[in-house]
């Protein structure tokens, strides 16, 4: 069994490109703060050595179904100790997740991903599209959305997800004492 500490922080990492996955991994960390657990997001590549966490949140933004590549990077320079850590996925995508049907819109890529992290849960949040689009296909998606559709994410089940997170943290620390 994993070993961690009770009161190591949680790393929340994050790939974002326009910001709405950063303002994500923001509020899992205050809302595990809140339940009393040291938590810090800070951008994915911005980490240099996951010594001294306790475990990871690792979040990515979705683009045609794909991780960033910074989440990729991510994982792979820090595979080694992402094996000895608890470590859970998030990512944020489209701004209809297809009601009922969500799970068949579940990115293969974030599955995969979610796998080589040995990651106890995966969850895909709402996205919101880009305040300021850059390229033809984002200024589309935004013209063709009414603006009351354009943020999908739902910070009631982010806060409801970052507070399970650290629930199971607490039993796992427990378990890892006994």
């Amino acid at each position: 069994m994993t070993t961690i500490e009770t009161d190591a922080p949680v790393l929340v990492a994050y790939a974002s490109k326009h910001g709405a996955t950063a303002e994500i991994a923001e509020r899992i960390a205050a809302t595990m703060r809140a339940t009393g657990r040291e938590a810090r997001a800070m951008a994915a590549d911005d980490v240099g050595d996951l010594s001294g966490w306790g475990a990871v949140v690792l979040g990515s933004a979705l683009y045609a179904g794909r991780v960033r590549g910074s989440a990729r990077r991510f994982e792979r320079r820090h595979r080694d100790a992402l094996r000895t850590l608890p470590v859970w996925l998030f990512t944020s995508g489209p701004v209809d997740l297809g009601g009922e049907h969500r799970e068949a819109h579940e990115p293969k890529a974030a599955l995969a991903l979610a796998a080589r992290l040995g990651a106890r849960g995966h969850v895909m949040f709402g996205g919101r599209l880009p305040v300021e689009p850059h390229n033809f296909m984002e200024r589309a998606m935004v013209r063709h959305t009414p603006e009351e559709d354009r943020d999908a994410r739902d910070w009631e089940a982010i806060d409801v997800w970052a507070r399970d997170v650290a629930a199971r943290l607490a039993t796992v620390a427990a378990g890892s004492r006994a």
